[in-house]
Order: structure tokens, then sequence, then C-alpha cells
């Protein structure tokens, strides 16, 4: 937000009490959102960009044409819940929050809730790797669904926190939801391998099982990115000597995510992962 104070922009429709259509300087076209933002204003009356501070603009044509589309399905009382939880997301970030977050999360909260109220409320499989992978977009998402429980009433189940932490997160990182959820998917696959690999069952609040899905997690994110890891070259003829079952899975669980990510996936991960598999098999048996 700009911190420009002369700013103003020109109020052209209200939509409700929550969401303006406004005009900028440049004469471009902006929605307005913040509680209470339409409450007794006047067409044709300015906003000042100091009282926009505990709002949010949304610039991109495409984010405000969906935005617009969403609003007739949202209650009133519902709506302002919704820009509470991303007023309270904006705070606890503190930082840049891509603004598709508005469109995402409006959309997948009233999805959810009209989903409870026909009794149909959407399990989360991937609650668990969500939680160990992003624990403070986690927090944040507990306050969201506790904002709900006590404004409007409504008592979002607990996968839900797992949803909206991955909103959050999206968000944050400017990426696709989609694609983190792909990733949460992936990460609860090699998992399921590792476990039938070794036998085992790994403690899904344990400290090992967040290590090994923040490990996967990283391993990932660089594959992704293309970047590179040195490999250590004497170690990697060692564990494989040593420990040719762990490192025989590591390769397994790198092949998936070379299929996955259609990527190429360095030697060195191999040897990484190899030494965290057999931290795991050592500490299981």
């Amino acid at each position: 937000m700009g911190s420009d104070q002369s700013m103003a922009f020109k109020i052209k429709k209200i939509l409700n009490n929550n969401v303006l259509i406004a005009q900028g300087e440049q004469e471009d076209e902006v929605v307005l959102i913040g509680k209470g933002i339409g409450f007794k204003r006047q067409v044709n009356a300015l906003i000042n960009q100091s009282e926009v501070e505990k709002l949010f603009i949304l610039r991109d044509q495409s984010e405000q044409e969906q935005f617009k589309k969403l609003l007739p399905y949202i209650k009133e009382d519902l709506l302002k819940v919704i820009i509470s939880s991303i007023e309270l997301i904006r705070e606890r970030t503190e930082g840049f929050l891509n603004e598709h977050i508005h469109v995402a999360l409006t959309d997948h909260l009233v999805f959810a809730v009209n989903r409870l109220m026909r009794g149909m409320a959407i399990t989360n499989p991937f609650i668990l790797e969500t939680k160990a992978l992003y624990p403070y977009e986690y927090e944040i998402a507990k306050e969201v669904v506790k904002l709900f429980n006590e404004r409007a009433h409504i008592y979002l189940p607990e996968g839900e926190i797992g949803f909206i932490a991955l909103h959050i997160h999206s968000a944050m990182v400017n990426r696709n939801v989609n694609e983190i959820n792909a990733h949460s998917r992936m990460i609860g696959k090699l998992i399921q391998i590792i476990e039938q690999q070794f036998d085992i069952e790994i403690d899904r609040e344990s400290i090992d099982y967040m290590r090994l899905v923040r490990h996967l997690r990283y391993t990932i994110e660089r594959v992704t990115r293309g970047e590179k890891v040195d490999e250590p070259e004497k170690i990697a003829s060692l564990l494989k000597s040593e420990y040719p079952l762990c490192y025989n899975l590591s390769w397994k669980l790198i092949k998936i995510m070379q299929q996955t990510l259609k990527k190429p996936v360095y030697d060195a991960e191999a040897v990484y992962l190899t030494m965290h598999l057999q931290r795991i098999q050592t500490k299981m048996k």
C-alpha cells in the first residue's frame, strides 16, 4: 500500500457495505474491499489513500472481474467475516500478499460454508503434511477458523485449517494453490512408499516426521527451481555400499519426483535423501 496521503479514489459504484468500485487518479478502475467501506458513502465522493490503509485494492483486471462475479453469491455478514479474515492474514504475515488471495480464499470459503450447511464437509487427507510443511501459515489459518467460529458461528472442520493454510502460503510466495497442493500430495505419496519399504508407520506428530516432510519439500523446491547441490562423491560411494536399501529407496523416490515434476534431479539429492532415510530406519528399529 502506498503511503502517499494525497492520492484519492472517486467512488463509481457501491456494491455493498464492504465493496466499492472506484476510479484512481490514472483513470484506472479499482475494487476497494474492506469492512464497512461502503457504509454511508455516496457515488462520486472521494476516498483518500490514507483511509484505504486497512482495506485492499484489487488492481488486476481479471481478479476484479472474478471478484465481482462472486459477490452476488455471498451474504453480507459472511462477506464481512471473510474480509476480516483476510485483514487478519495481512496483519499476521506483515508482508506482500498476492491480491489473488481475495478471489481464491473468498471463493474457497463460500464453497466450504455452503457445503457445510448442506452437511457435506470436505475431508482433507493432507492436513498433517500441510501442518508439517507450513507451520506458520497453519497457525494463522487456525486463527481464521476461530474468527469464523466466533463472528459467524460457523464451525469449520479441522481439515479447513489445512486448506486455508495453503491459500495463505500461496499468497505469500505468489504461487498457484494447485501447484502447492500437488506438492503436498506428492510428499504424502513418497512417505507412504518409505513406510511400505521399511515396514514401519511414522508417527505423524513426531519431530522425525516433520523433518522428513521438510526435507522432501526442500528437495522438491530445489528441483522445481533447477537448483544444483554439490555432490560429496566420497560420501556417495560410502552410502551406496553401507546402506544399499536406503540408497536404492532414495533413487526410487527421486524417480517419482522426476516423473511428477518433469524436471531432472541432481545425483547429490540421492545422497542427502539416503542420509535422511538412514536416520529414520535406525530410529525405527
